[in-house]
């Protein structure tokens, strides 16, 4: 009976979700078991005849994941239970199956196909949330609103330099993946406790076939299992991405309030319910589903650490934990990527509410421009932004527009003409390099 979220069908995308199943599971380890015998044959260990049994067996038409499953509930463990089902499809054959090894180098090669393929997923999926980035850079790179430091409005920026901001944290992503790649997806056939004694005077060399065959790296040196490091990196890039798209759609969680209603997740008017007592209620739930989701995919960064913590050349901690943390990790973020991916493609926009936000300030958000104009006048800057400051009190305690009071105040009517304070209390006049930076984003 399915009990957690993921496994009654709630999140997970099919094409992640196929990568971690129990039967594609099963068919990674006997692809190693495969490509361990097979380079034992190579080297002259064992007969090709013998390899190529084993290699035909390998498979999950043959090794039942239940036949698995019923061996170790007999003899308790996995491994030995899938040697054993080989052997069983391989007749006199299966007397070469595992070969000099230990179950560690069958499960963490495994691992490292598991993982190639998971982050080769995950690759496209930024790269899909990147493409998406680059088109609503290039669509609103005009599109002027305020920016807001500490929830206060700050300055003019376009919504396309916000796309762009984001885009380029996606691409430093793109860019760690590659980077942690040579590091995470790597096997090991190095036996018992790494010295590779048991596997023969060609260890070396049938380590290095195994891997060839499997098209993956071969760690560098490696105890009876490789090292937990190269795992706690890769979901150490998992935390950091899940929380870039808890930071994304935050921002659009916060836009989405009636009170800013400048930008909302979509809303299927027809059918969609955003409440079982509340009609009314639209709520960004999307967006809230991919925070809570970040928040399960950054706590999985714990057990990963503590994983690289062993007893010696080997304890059986990490076993435990890692059927957890890499299948969940990697199926959690996928999921949460293509539902950014949809958010972002999907997202309503109200620039006429951004324009009218603009105004709420009644121009005062504008008092760097008009600094900055009164510098250019001759007016020591120092002195032009305390006089500013001065005005935006005096303007908003006698609730007055930003305009009038400064064209009340001698200074900066002594300086400045009306036509000249009107220019510099338009936004789309001080938006600077904000459209130039998106398109830039949106061409890369």
């Amino acid at each position: 009976m399915p009990i957690l979220p993921i496994d009654t069908g709630r999140y997970g995308t099919p094409e992640m979700l196929r990568i971690f199943d129990e039967e594609t599971r099963m068919q990674k380890l006997l692809d190693v078991e495969a490509a361990l015998a097979l380079a034992h044959a190579e080297v002259g260990n064992i007969p090709q005849k013998d390899a190529d049994k084993i290699k035909e067996m390998a498979s999950t038409k043959y090794v039942k994941v239940e036949r698995v499953k019923a061996i170790e509930k007999e003899i308790k463990h996995d491994i030995m239970s899938m040697v054993r089902a080989l052997s069983e499809q391989c007749g006199e054959s299966g007397a070469y199956v595992h070969y000099g090894v230990t179950s560690y180098d069958i499960v963490d090669t495994a691992n490292a196909l598991q993982l190639n393929d998971a982050i080769a997923v995950l690759e496209k999926r930024l790269g899909e949330l990147k493409a998406v980035l680059q088109k609503q850079a290039g669509t609103y790179k005009d599109t002027v609103m305020i920016g807001r430091t500490h929830g206060q409005h700050a300055l003019p920026i376009t919504l396309g330099f916000k796309f762009a901001v984001w885009g380029y944290e996606v691409n430093r992503h793109l860019q760690r993946f590659e980077e942690c790649k040579k590091r995470v997806v790597a096997g090991k056939i190095s036996g018992a406790v790494g010295t590779q004694a048991g596997i023969g005077e060609h260890a070396e060399k049938i380590q290095a076939l195994v891997m060839k065959q499997l098209g993956i790296h071969a760690a560098e040196i490696s105890t009876q299992i490789v090292q937990r490091d190269r795992y706690a990196e890769l979901i150490a890039i998992y935390a950091m991405i899940a929380t870039s798209l808890e930071n994304f759609t935050a921002e659009i969680r916060e836009l989405q309030r009636p009170e800013i209603a400048e930008v909302f997740e979509s809303f299927e008017a027809k059918k969609q319910v955003g409440s079982s007592t509340m009609p009314h209620k639209q709520n960004p739930e999307t967006c809230e589903r991919v925070a809570g989701l970040a928040r399960i995919v950054r706590s999985l960064e714990i057990p990963a650490l503590e994983d690289m913590v062993t007893w010696h050349e080997r304890d059986l901690t990490q076993s435990s934990t890692e059927r957890f943390v890499l299948p969940e990790s990697s199926i959690l973020l996928d999921y949460i990527l293509s539902l950014t991916v949809n958010i972002v493609s999907n997202l309503r926009v109200d620039s006429q509410r951004m324009l009218a936000n603009l105004s709420i300030t009644e121009g005062r958000s504008m008092s760097e421009s008009v600094m900055i104009t009164l510098v250019k006048k001759g007016v020591p800057r120092q002195e032009a932004h305390e006089l500013l400051r001065q005005l935006t009190i005096k303007s908003a305690t006698e609730k007055k527009p930003f305009k009038q009071t400064l064209m009340e105040d001698k200074t900066v009517s002594s300086k400045l003409s009306e036509k000249e304070i009107g220019y510099a209390l338009n936004p789309k006049n001080y938006t600077g390099t904000a459209a130039k930076q998106a398109e830039k984003f949106a061409n890369s």
